[in-house]
């Protein structure tokens, strides 16, 4: 008989991963996949780098699960993961921006056009791009709270274990956050 490994907890199967059990990877996939890649892709908007991004927070992840605590939830510890793979991708997108804008004006044909990628899993694209960009526009610590609050359905504890803040830091700027992006969506910018 084998372990069904949809009912372990997730330090359960961590400590089975660490022995190289590779269902126990899959298992946490199969859990985590979904809602990371949708933290991700509400972070940065653009649903093939979230991919890639999602990739690489899983990779991280398992290369460093020796340093999970089972005893917490494997969806916080990964979620933190991924937020510092959005804003490391930030970082890199800011630098590649700046030195495509530093080229002199006859190689500007060579720079390719920076946009946002059409949402193709919309019923309203136009809508839906309209909130992504304003939800974009807010700085990252608020964008932040938003998504995991108001997109992932995160708890006011839960976010800010992730975050690694106190839960009225949470509520602060989830107040902000809402305030602002009502104001960019209204068009008072």
């Amino acid at each position: 008989m084998s372990l069904d490994l949809s009912q372990c907890s997730d330090g359960e199967l961590a400590a089975l991963a660490r022995t190289g059990r590779q269902d126990a990877y899959r298992e946490f996939l199969a859990r985590y996949k979904a809602p990371v890649f949708r933290l991700i892709r509400n972070n940065i908007a653009d649903a093939g780098e979230a991919m890639d991004l999602t990739q690489e927070t899983f990779v991280a992840g398992f290369a460093a699960l020796a340093r999970y605590d089972g005893e917490r939830p494997f969806r916080i510890w990964i979620s933190r993961i991924a937020l510092n793979k959005c804003r490391d991708w930030a970082r890199r997108r800011a630098v590649r921006s700046f030195f495509a804008r530093a080229l002199p004006l006859e190689s500007a044909h060579d720079v390719a056009i920076d946009g946002p990628a059409p949402d193709v899993e919309a019923e309203n694209r136009a809508e839906l791009a309209r909130v992504r960009a304003a939800i974009s526009a807010l700085p990252h610590n608020l964008r932040e709270v938003l998504v995991l609050r108001g997109v992932e359905d995160l708890s006011q504890s839960e976010a800010a274990a992730l975050l690694n803040v106190s839960e009225k830091t949470v509520e602060t700027r989830l107040y902000r956050a809402r305030l602002r992006l009502r104001a960019l969506l209204d068009g008072g910018g």
